[in-house]
């Protein structure tokens, strides 16, 4: 019984994940500031980085969890350089 849980509320976290993607994309493609499309582009790439997490657990391999920790850093970098950037309009000095 507990094994059929775990799949359903793990379907239902891909399936609640991939609509949070979708979303942030579309606001990211809309989005009226620069602030705004930086916004949305954090929360895409969190939302991603968890849907790779949740199909890692699902399929029981090693290498999504790579996958995320790699997204992860390169988003955090990248969510830097673009603040950074807003911030001053140079990235580096």
């Amino acid at each position: 019984m507990s094994a059929l849980i775990l799949t359903a509320a793990l379907s239902y976290a891909q399936i609640a994940l991939a609509l949070a993607v979708c979303l942030a994309t579309a606001r990211l493609l809309r989005g009226k500031r620069a602030q705004d499309r930086v916004l949305a582009l954090d929360a895409a790439y969190v939302a991603t980085m968890l849907l790779l997490l949740v199909t890692a657990m699902r399929m029981g391999s090693g290498l999504f969890f790579e996958a995320a920790m790699i997204m992860a850093g390169i988003g955090f970098v990248s969510s830097l350089a673009l603040a950074k950037f807003l911030l001053r309009g140079e990235v580096i000095e």
